[in-house]
């Protein structure tokens, strides 16, 4: 069993990740301002549905792959900034009118889950922090390795979840008080689309460190 002191620590480690700006805090809070805090909470849940699969690997030692082999490495960072890609020319494409008629549509509250799993499990940085991140809280006389990696992958999950849920609720008030004003919903269309490709651009240039 891993010391309450340690699970404290880890907790309160985690929080502070989450709130650190990155690709998918970004993500949730330029979602929930496109499409209000429904959005943001099911991007949410995608993104931490991604982290369960990182967990998973790491648990099973498949994330060493990822740090060990740069061709495993660069082909899931090229998926991922593609994928990024093809959500910044939907987003630079969309209109008003889209944007609306979305927002009550079980298929387009699929769309957003899954966009949440694809950006979090494309990213192979996650699965390198995880494989460095979790394993400092683990250590074999506290019991079965996998067994406290699970552990501590849902604690960060459910960290997780709060910390990008509070980032979706305030960013969704912004978006309803934008909401009204088809300008202002094609102005933030245009700005998640350039944040997006950004965030491209910026996996493409993270590099392979072993």
């Amino acid at each position: 069993m891993i010391p309450i002191e340690s699970l404290v620590t880890f907790v309160l480690a985690s929080a502070l990740l989450g709130l650190a700006p990155g690709p998918d805090n970004i993500f949730v809070l330029t979602q929930s301002a496109l499409h209000g805090r429904k959005a943001g909470i099911i991007v949410t849940l995608g993104l931490c549905s991604g982290l369960i699969v990182h967990t998973t690997a790491v648990a099973l030692g498949v994330a060493v792959l990822f740090q060990t082999s740069i061709v495993a490495f660069t082909l899931l960072k090229i998926v991922g900034a593609l994928y990024l890609l093809y959500l910044a020319w939907h987003a630079l494409r969309a209109s008003s009118t889209q944007l609306q008629s979305g927002k009550s549509s079980p298929l387009f509250a699929m769309a957003l889950y899954r966009r949440g799993i694809i950006m979090n499990v494309t990213n192979p940085k996650v699965s390198i922090f995880f494989l460095a991140f979790l394993p400092q809280f683990a250590v074999p006389a506290n019991g079965s390795m996998a067994q406290q990696i699970f552990l501590l992958g849902a604690l960060f999950i459910l960290v997780t979840l709060l910390v990008f849920g509070g980032i979706a609720m305030m960013a969704g008030s912004l978006g309803s008080w934008l909401g009204h004003s088809p300008k202002a919903q094609i102005i933030l269309n245009r700005i998640a689309g350039t944040v997006f490709a950004g965030l491209a651009l910026k996996l493409v240039s993270v590099t392979h460190d072993p």
